[in-house]
């Protein structure tokens, strides 16, 4: 079962949906202990930071997030859900996250070259290898809507970046976790590929 975390700040049915149109079973789920250790975990996220750290913790989501990647459960995070997986965000202030991933949050810098926010479609290229981009050409376009992007210490987590006046980090891998910046449920055929490919792991 794919289970998607409802904790009030996610894209939810669209989520969902795509995977119910690949033929997978996906249910929104509001209670943490209703988590199977079988589940396949996805942590959307569209908004603030901090108000959606401060839920999954009223909530208590984060212990049951923590174990679950502990043991390597498969896991996907998507936009607002990668940037929470990280030790502190500069949005509006300081906020700590789930710290799963050293490193921090911060906004894109105003330049000439780059709106912000970052909003449409743009290319991603994977590192070669990483499950979630099988079957799915390189620097293909996803669609991206984010301010802020993640800058983890280790580049060893990295599974794909994007150019936005600048080189960003738009997806990472550790194990059977995953996250991306852009919205696959949002990206077409290629966003269906990279959830068909996450649900088949």
């Amino acid at each position: 079962m794919i289970t998607i975390v409802d904790y009030g700040m996610g894209n939810l049915r669209s989520v969902q949906k795509a995977f119910e149109s690949l033929g997978f079973a996906a249910r929104v789920c509001a209670q943490p202990d209703e988590l199977q250790p079988e589940d396949k975990l996805v942590l959307p996220g569209v908004g603030a930071f901090r108000d959606a750290i401060a839920e999954l913790r009223r909530q208590q989501w984060v212990n049951p997030i923590l174990d679950h990647l502990a043991a390597d459960r498969p896991f996907l995070g998507i936009c607002l859900g990668l940037q929470l997986l990280l030790e502190i965000s500069h949005e509006d202030g300081e906020w700590q996250g789930l710290g799963v991933i050293p490193g921090e949050v911060v906004r894109f810098a105003d330049s000439p070259e780059r709106k912000v926010p970052h909003m449409g479609w743009n290319q991603v290229r994977y590192r070669t290898g990483c499950p979630l981009f099988a079957d799915i050409p390189q620097d293909s376009h996803f669609y991206f809507v984010h301010s802020y992007h993640v800058v983890p210490h280790d580049s060893g987590v990295v599974a794909a970046t994007t150019q936005y006046g600048g080189e960003f980090t738009s997806a990472i891998q550790r194990g059977r976790m995953f996250a991306t910046q852009f919205h696959p449920e949002k990206s077409q055929a290629v966003g269906l590929q990279l959830l068909r490919n996450f649900a088949g792991l």
